[in-house]
């Protein structure tokens, strides 16, 4: 097998924009997920709990906030989406561990969740193929120039990704990884 070289960072053709910060008790940088971020489907048994998040430092012209985790090293030519939610209030600066994972009232009033990789509404946690090598789980909070992109929950990931890529004004990230 010859040498193939890892994808960019998700986001890393979009415009450059100043970053802030994100914190997790949940997911650092560089570091392995725990099995409460892995998945409960392929072959996996994680909690598939989205993580918790926390973001401050960001643009004053900020109007609402969005969330991304995508896996860019997923064997699909394009990625994996394993979260995508947005129109965030402004007030909003965290997220608690799981808010991508229950059901209504879990995530602030207004923000709208759309349809994971996977196929359905939320976080679907890590689960790369076995004895693949380990996969970055690019976590990004965007903030945005718009109180909302005007999106709902039918919207692909991939839309979610065009509108920021006219509306994000900042980015924080942080890169877990899991896999063997």
């Amino acid at each position: 097998m010859s040498f193939v070289e890892r994808p960019p960072l998700t986001f890393a053709f979009f415009p450059a924009v100043p970053s802030f910060s994100v914190t997790s008790s949940d997911v650092t940088d560089g570091e392995g997920l725990t099995t409460a971020q892995v998945a409960n489907v392929m072959g996996y048994s994680g909690e598939n709990r989205s993580p918790q998040l926390r973001w401050e430092g960001f643009p004053a012209e900020t109007q609402s906030f969005a969330v991304t985790i995508h896996d860019p090293d997923a064997p699909t030519g394009s990625g994996f989406w394993h979260w995508a939610v947005v129109d965030i209030p402004r007030s909003v600066t965290s997220l608690d561990s799981g808010a991508g994972s229950g059901g209504p009232g879990i995530l602030p009033q207004l923000a709208v969740q759309v349809r994971n990789d996977a196929g359905f509404l939320g976080y679907v946690g890590a689960a790369p193929p076995p004895g693949d090598p380990a996969h970055r789980y690019v976590t990004t909070v965007h903030a945005v120039d718009v109180p909302s992109l005007g999106l709902d929950e039918s919207a692909a990931p991939a839309v979610v990704g065009f509108n920021l890529r006219f509306h994000g004004i900042a980015r924080a990230q942080v890169v877990p990884v899991f896999g063997s």
